[in-house]
């Protein structure tokens, strides 16, 4: 079962990784509630489809667990999983549940 701690880390190593890529005034914050996509959002979208992409690259490198993360499901979600650091790692983690549990 992968838990939490395992996510964070994943998306550590991936903010790591963009902000290199990344202005020094665009830099990613790891903290929970820094916003991604959206108004405050440090990520435009091609910035934003790049990130997932690297997530999804990340787990499966680090998990060998095969993830998409920018479907319908997360689209059609009232409250957006990429709106910040905390609500992408808590979307991610209910994915993997749910694809541990069949």
């Amino acid at each position: 079962m992968v838990t939490e701690n395992q996510v964070d880390e994943i998306i550590s190593n991936v903010v790591e990784k963009t902000n290199k890529k990344l202005s020094k005034n665009q830099k990613i914050n790891m903290a929970k509630d820094t916003p991604l996509f959206g108004e405050d959002g440090v990520l435009d979208s091609l910035g934003l489809v790049r990130f997932i992409v690297a997530v999804e690259q990340e787990i499966q490198s680090k998990l060998g667990l095969s993830i998409t993360l920018a479907d319908e499901k997360a689209m059609s979600q009232k409250n957006s999983p990429f709106k910040s650091i905390g609500s992408l790692v808590d979307y991610i983690v209910m994915l993997l549940k749910k694809q541990s549990n069949g």
